[in-house]
């Protein structure tokens, strides 16, 4: 029977994915010189399973390059090569590579083969021209031969007269095809001690029948050590399921007589579950003894039983669900919200006994519903933390291409916000980050003549607050320059000259289109489009964004964020009988409309006094082309909102009252509307638009200052 493997592909990238994005966070820890061999044992397990994942799967330009890379891995592991920061840089290089070859194989397309090709050399050239292998002296202790071996040396699975392993190693032909090296399992088992190999080539084809991809060799190796059989056994890890393994121990001369049985005894063939391995038969002259061979094993097996519970809890504690899937889970919620709401509209129409009865019943189905959208909400959470670790290795280039010395501090990182709202919250923090190593942090030398530490810091910090999620980005450099920020926009004609502005709006003006302090552009920053991406993102979101900064001290930015865009807090409000949702948050203040409280500007508009300023109105009527009221100086209400960064003053007739609204995309159903940020159904069953406060706002602005 012929499985189809491209079942499982969806499953091999996004494992693959996340694999990648822990090799490269082990990466950046690595130290130049010794690094923790734990950490480089880490990223040695990734590669390897990319790689046999992708020759498995027949995606052979990843596995060859990252063959390449193992080698280069394998080097740092036996501690023949040092780390340096060419090979820091070629590794972190080797990261993206192989994140674009498999994104490139996942889409159907093709990546630069040239570049890929050029990378891979020199992976091959660097190890080519390794330096000499480190003393004996260098290894570690568990490597080195110990000077005075004690009883417990070689474990507790040797025999008495232990003097070292006999193991013989049978591959299976897809060996080689899952992208397993025997010659490196060799060199990690010569490690141990004295090695002595036999290859058996009985197993051999004739050459016009040969598959280079088979394996079709058999080994028997003697190896003198006192190392225990889990030694042993790590060498063939990867192999796991690929071949069939039997490990003997060996007994000395000196021994011999009295520990005949020892060899039979301790012979343990080491078979993964569900390999088709063929039976092992003991010799002749040495009779299997149950008891001791079942002692011998007990350890590895309790330990392989272990690991297997343990990878079943991993598997039972969570379950990989797409986004689509939840996403219609939460369309299908918001229809019951709807449909509750209506029942509860139509159960207040009853009277009576039964009357009462049902509006109990509608009750209890009211806090389920709540409960069921509750926890459909906090499945679609998500750790900020998958946002923040893109940032490591970016502080880290950016410093290194700036010469300058950053230290990367985040927290909060388990604090969660829906999936929605963080796949569009990188790109702001991504300019916020950028922007801060290049125009905050000073070089080196200005921090110590400063009294400053030559080292600058980020900070990225994120934490609930009411409601809201909070996402801080700050660092301890130069600050925003009052003077330089109000001078380059009087400068641009940004803003009068005579102008006389507090401290925020100066900050303010950052977030201009085209405003930068900039003397030249770089490829970093400097020509005036991030921050103003940062904001309308942000307000985009239903979001603020606030500056905190002292000259010399350094700058904070502090972002307000809704939890989720899937459901509104919202004011519902009435505009010639239609009715409309205005976001809570955008909401400052309601005021009752009186007569002469607006006031006409000739060519400009109206304005209406607000606390000492004068606000563009807007009023919804004309927006929406509906008639104008009878009385337009008189009577309805003026809605105070704030959005795109400024205040404006909207008309409405009446306010209808607060509840949650379910949004539902204009641009999935129908198309994009100016002003109109979704809709909604209430829970009589009418359609209500939800009113991007931002949008109107921006519009209205455009439209006096024109």
């Amino acid at each position: 029977m012929t499985i189809d493997l491209t079942q499982f592909h969806d499953s091999f990238f996004e494992e693959s994915f996340e694999a990648i994005t822990s090799m490269e966070d082990a990466l950046l820890q690595l130290t130049v010189g010794t690094p923790d061999p734990a950490t480089v044992n880490t990223i040695f397990r990734v590669a390897h399973s990319i790689k046999g994942g992708a020759a498995t799967f027949g995606f052979n330009e990843v596995a060859s390059f990252t063959h390449t890379l193992e080698t280069l891995l394998d080097e740092l592991r036996g501690q023949r090569m040092q780390v340096t920061q060419q090979i820091s840089d070629l590794l972190l290089k080797s990261v993206d590579v192989m994140r674009d070859m498999l994104r490139g194989q996942q889409a159907g397309k093709a990546v630069d083969a040239q570049s890929v090709a050029d990378l891979q050399f020199d992976l091959e050239l660097c190890v080519a021209q390794k330096g000499p292998k480190p003393a004996p002296a260098a290894l570690p202790a568990a490597v080195a031969a110990p000077a005075a071996p004690t009883a417990a040396a070689p474990g507790a699975d040797a025999p008495a007269g232990h003097a070292g392993w006999h193991i013989d190693f049978r591959p299976y032909l897809q060996l080689l095809a899952r992208g397993n090296d025997p010659l490196r399992m060799f060199g990690d088992l010569a490690e141990l001690g004295d090695l002595k190999v036999t290859a058996d080539a009985s197993g051999l084809p004739p050459l016009a029948d040969m598959d280079p991809e088979n394996c079709y060799l058999r080994w028997s190796l003697d190896l003198h050590t006192d190392a225990p059989r889990d030694a042993v056994g790590q060498a063939f890890d990867w192999a796991e399921g690929d071949c069939e393994l039997l490990v003997e121990a060996r007994v000395a001369a000196s021994a011999a007589g009295a520990t005949a049985a020892a060899p039979a005894a301790a012979s343990t063939p080491l078979v993964a579950e569900g390999s088709p391995a063929p039976p092992v038969t003991a010799p002749a002259a040495e009779p299997p003894a149950p008891k001791a061979a079942e002692a011998s094993g007990a350890a590895p097996a309790a330990r392989a039983a272990e690991a297997g519970a343990k990878g079943a809890g991993n598997d039972s504690s969570s379950i990989r669900v797409s986004i689509e899937k939840i996403d219609e889970l939460m369309n299908n919620v918001g229809e019951l919200v709807i449909t509750q709401s209506m029942l509860g509209q139509l159960g207040s129409q009853f009277q009576g006994p039964q009357g009462e009865r049902l509006r109990t019943g509608l009750a209890q189905l009211e806090r389920s519903v709540r409960e069921l959208q509750e926890s459909v909400m906090r499945v679609r959470m998500v750790p900020i933390s998958f946002v923040f670790s893109r940032f490591p290795r970016m502080v880290r280039d950016l410093s290194q291409r700036l010469g300058k010395n950053v230290e990367l501090k985040m927290t909060g990182g388990e604090t969660e916000l829906d999936k929605t709202v963080l796949e569009k919250i990188g790109d702001p923090l991504v300019h916020l980050v950028r922007n801060g190593i290049d125009h905050g942090i000073e070089m080196p030398a200005v921090r110590l003549a400063a009294g400053k530490p030559e080292t600058g810091t980020l900070h990225l910090h994120a934490y609930h607050r009411g409601g809201n999620i909070t996402v801080e980005v700050s660092e301890d450099g130069a600050g925003l320059r009052r003077e330089k920020i109000l001078g380059k926009a009087k400068a641009k004609g940004l803003v009068p000259q005579d102008a006389e502005l507090t401290d925020a709006q100066v900050n303010d003006l950052i977030f201009l289109p085209g405003f930068s302090t900039a003397e030249q552009a770089t490829d970093v920053s400097g020509r005036g489009v991030g921050m103003d991406v940062v904001r309308r993102n942000i307000e985009e979101l239903g979001g603020t964004v606030e500056i905190r900064s002292g000259e010399g001290k350094g700058s904070r930015f502090i972002i307000n964020l809704p939890l989720t865009l899937a459901i509104v807090d919202g004011q519902t409000i009435s505009v010639d009988g239609e009715s409309y949702i205005v976001p809570l948050t955008a909401i400052v203040e309601s005021l009752q409309l009186r007569a002469g409280m607006i006031q006409p500007i000739v060519g400009r508009g109206e304005v209406v006094s607000f606390r000492g300023e004068y606000l563009p109105v807007l009023r919804l009527r004309e927006t929406f082309g509906r008639p104008p009221a009878a009385n337009r100086a008189g009577g309805g209400l003026v809605m105070v909102v704030e959005g795109d960064g400024r205040r404006v003053g909207i008309c409405v007739d009446e306010l209808l009252g607060q509840q949650q609204v379910v949004v539902k995309t204009l641009e999935t159903n129908y198309q994009r509307v100016d002003g109109v940020a979704g809709a909604t159904i209430l829970g009589d069953g009418s359609v209500a638009l939800i009113l991007d406060i931002a949008g109107l706002t921006r519009r209205l602005v455009e439209r006096v200052a024109a």
